[in-house]
């Protein structure tokens, strides 16, 4: 009978395993002694006291999984500690701003705040109807331009353009727009309307122009990337049956990647919805709600955040109010999209079981 090799009779493999309650009870001690020793260095300070047990926990367990489990394994817990740790750093920010967001724009979040506007409000009182009214106006016709634009770019691209000149100097082009930034939209279009209707010019439309030109080349990358993960015996089945390329693309490329170019777009409009620097050139301040994309300036949310915090009254506080409760308002839009996104992607996406 063939023996063991001497690595595995040592235990790297077969070695025993630390009890399950290790973990929870190591999480506890090294909170308890980090924020000991924070006390002790920094008095007291919750971030010192949470990277000092951080630290503290990898140790701990490393030597714990050595003595017990071997190296292997102690190799194993350490890269996924490192991993879960990074993981909840990143979500540190993350949850550090909506909670703040939460409980400072809950003071707000009444039914003054959404059916009122700031028209001859100077101190407590007055809402936010102007501002959300404006940016679903200028979002949805900054979506409106972007999406077809952007979509038909990236079927180009994706299905007819190959490796052709235009569809070189489109990408090029679109690597270039990735990157300018925003308040140079907001000139651009402030530019444009002040030509075609006069120095001068505010409103909507302009809002919403400057918005397309920061949406157009993310729909165009996302969404041309996802038409490329389509399987090709996808196109190539279609074809063989003597379907146009135009049909196929229109009947099996865009239904399959389906659920991903919702995401891209929905994405898009995320990325979008709260710019306030091209709104603030391009779409002007009011504070009365203003339907009408093409005549006098439209408020945002993002500029009412902004004006709200950066020039109060003689009521500060009020003013703190509303900006808070302003940004919550966004961020539950974006959350909303990006729900009706999933939910879409999900009702549209193509069927794989039998």
């Amino acid at each position: 009978m063939a023996t063991l090799s001497p690595t595995l009779a040592s235990g790297d493999l077969t070695s025993g395993r630390l009890p399950k309650f290790t973990v929870p009870v190591a999480i506890v001690a090294s909170l308890a002694l980090g924020y000991v020793l924070a006390s002790v260095l920094g008095g007291g300070n919750l971030a010192l006291a949470t990277l000092l047990a951080f630290v503290i926990y990898l140790v701990g367990i490393e030597i714990a999984a050595r003595i017990v489990e071997g190296a292997r394994q102690a190799s194993d817990h350490r890269a996924r500690n490192l991993i879960v740790g990074a993981f909840v750093l990143a979500l540190v920010p993350l949850g550090s701003v909506s909670w703040e967001a939460i409980s400072k724009g809950l003071a707000r979040f009444d039914a003054t705040y959404f059916s009122n506007s700031m028209r001859n409000v100077v101190g407590e009182g007055g809402g936010a109807a102007h501002a959300i009214y404006g940016t679903l106006w200028v979002t949805g016709m900054a979506s409106l331009i972007s999406v077809p634009i952007g979509l038909m770019t990236a079927i180009y691209l994706a299905e007819y353009g190959g490796r052709n000149r235009l569809s070189k100097a489109i990408t090029f082009f679109v690597d270039v727009m990735t990157g300018v930034p925003s308040i140079v939209a907001g000139l651009f279009a402030y530019a444009l309307m002040s030509l075609v209707f006069g120095p001068g010019t505010k409103n909507g439309f302009s809002g919403a122009i400057a918005l397309s030109v920061l949406m157009i080349p993310v729909v165009v990358r996302s969404c041309e990337e996802l038409l490329r993960l389509v399987p090709n015996e996808l196109r190539e089945a279609s074809y063989a049956l003597g379907v146009p390329k135009w049909v196929t693309i229109v009947r099996v490329v865009i239904p399959t990647a389906v659920s991903g170019l919702v995401s891209g777009i929905i994405l898009a409009v995320a990325r979008v919805i709260g710019e306030t620097a091209p709104l603030l050139i391009a779409a002007g301040f009011t504070a009365s709600v203003n339907n009408n994309l093409f005549a006098n300036p439209m408020m945002t949310l993002p500029v009412f955040v902004y004006d709200s915090y950066a020039h109060p009254g003689t009521d500060i506080q009020a003013y703190t109010d509303r900006a808070w409760a302003g940004a919550l308002t966004l961020i539950l839009i974006v959350m909303v999209l990006n729900l009706v996104g999933r939910l879409i992607a999900r009702r549209f996406a193509p069927k794989t079981g039998r």
